[in-house]
């Protein structure tokens, strides 16, 4: 028997930092819409601890997460981040039980009456404020608490972790000149090496479809769709229940395998018709979101208000033609990247290789090089970040490929480097040591990340998970 467990612990359980956001962000939340479930499954296991199906559906009623919003999103893993945080939060809690981490309650009080929600003008605790909050997030007082010591205890873990991370002084300055050094590149725009993309003739044209035939092949497609409204299916102008009704009694005669056009002539509705019709622009049409869900043979289809009944009557999948120009521009396009990628990656492997010098430099640029100081690891004014950063990674005299904001591509050499000192007693040192220790504590909160991944071993039920999805769907 196959098991239905499959292993977790490699998978990224969400960095701490991560995991600290999620639970301001849900710590305090509303209730949703409502989920219900008498399935007592387990669908995780973290070591011998159980996360039941009723669990999961609890944390999703606190989350304050519709059953629609969590519907719309079930194909971009909703659940599954969710999941992955009601792990991570369980986790948390079995830190805080292992390292004894405690909080009285007169300083749970202390928290409470610190709390400016429930202050007056003067600052004085209220407690009329307090229940008011209570009514308005339909939460009982020990619920709140309850949450309330979770936070806490929580901050307790981090502040335990790495609140003492402190970075000393020769690491303050050591870290201001790594982040505020001057840089000063040279670089070539490889704009000017690429081919434009209307000076690709057909017999390049022709040679790229024949190496790619069958990638290019595209679906043209025969379908007949009408639009359903409270005018055609009612007789009336507004959206009421009879309409929704009516929509639900057209689903049911789909499942029951009722074809489209006996449907459509009982509703006297006469269909929009199109033949080998193929989606080029992706553009937001009525037609493509048809061709988009054209897997489903038929189906209504709700778009921006609006319910689409359509009938997928035949998909023929073929070469399109380059006398279509819209065709015939999209091949330029996709050779222009693919000899654009051919291009870059012969000069990068020059450079992994070390056979990239001053000499091939030169020699590309012929006479047109340009140069440039960057004040900061954080000066992004012409380069991307990720850019700027492998740039401050590079020794003298090096060369690397790096892109702009525009996603233009130049082969870069590293000049040379100017570093600039801070005082210690400016008035900038203490911001800049209190960065270098949030960058110190950061380091130690991806090794804590690392250490619980080791120390403890989880499994999601995929079955059940499976399950749970398909209750939204």
């Amino acid at each position: 028997m196959i098991n239905p467990f499959q292993d977790f612990t490699k998978k990224k359980i969400g960095g701490l930092l991560l995991i600290f956001v999620i639970i301001v962000a849900f710590g305090f939340g509303g209730f949703g819409g409502g989920f219900s479930t008498g399935n007592q499954n387990n669908i995780a296991k973290i070591n011998n601890i159980n996360i039941s199906t009723q669990d999961f559906m609890d944390y999703l009623n606190k989350s304050g997460l519709s059953q629609q919003l969590i519907k719309e999103n079930i194909n971009k893993n909703v659940i599954e981040e969710l999941l992955s945080s009601l792990i991570s939060m369980t986790l948390l809690d079995l830190e805080i039980k292992d390292l004894n981490l405690v909080l009285s309650k007169e300083m749970l009080a202390e928290r409470l009456k610190k709390n400016k929600n429930f202050q007056d003008e003067d600052g004085k605790f209220q407690r009329t404020l307090y229940e008011k909050f209570l009514l308005t997030n339909n939460m009982s007082a020990a619920m709140y608490e309850m949450k309330l010591k979770s936070n806490a205890l929580q901050k307790e873990l981090f502040t335990y972790i790495s609140g003492g991370a402190k970075s000393p002084n020769f690491l303050v300055h050591s870290f201001f000149k790594e982040n505020n050094r001057k840089l000063d590149i040279s670089f070539i725009n490889l704009n000017k090496f690429y081919k434009k993309v209307n000076e690709f003739t057909d017999q390049d044209m022709n040679l790229f479809m024949k190496k790619n035939s069958e990638k290019l092949k595209q679906d043209y497609i025969d379908f007949s769709y009408v639009i359903l409204t409270p005018k055609n299916l009612i007789g009336l102008d507004e959206f009421n229940q009879a309409f929704f009704d009516s929509i639900d009694e057209i689903e049911n005669k789909i499942s029951k395998d009722i074809n489209f056009k006996t449907i459509i002539n009982e509703l006297a509705i006469k269909p929009i018709i199109k033949r080998n019709y193929i989606n080029l622009e992706n553009k937001k049409t009525i037609e493509n979101t048809i061709y988009n869900s054209r897997k489903d043979k038929i189906e209504i289809l709700e778009d921006n208000g609006a319910f689409i009944f359509y009938h997928i009557d035949d998909i023929k999948s073929k070469l399109p033609d380059l006398k279509d120009d819209q065709f015939a521009k999209q091949i330029k396009k996709l050779i222009f990247q693919e000899k654009k990628f051919e291009f870059n990656k012969s000069i990068l492997d020059q450079i992994d290789k070390k056979k990239f010098n001053d000499e091939y430099f030169n020699k590309l640029a012929n006479g047109k090089i340009e140069k440039i100081q960057l004040n900061s690891i954080k000066d992004v004014n012409k380069f991307k970040n990720n850019s700027v950063e492998i740039l401050y990674s590079l020794p003298i005299n090096t060369f690397t490929m790096i892109a702009d904001n525009e996603d233009n591509i130049f082969v870069a050499k590293v000049i040379r480097y100017e570093d600039i000192s801070i005082d210690q007693n400016s008035k900038k040192f203490n911001a800049i040591s209190n960065e270098a220790s949030a960058e110190n504590r950061n380091s130690i909160l991806k090794s804590y990340d690392f250490l619980l991944n080791s120390k403890y071993k989880v499994i999601v039920n995929e079955k059940t998970l499976d399950r749970v999805k398909n209750y939204f769907r």
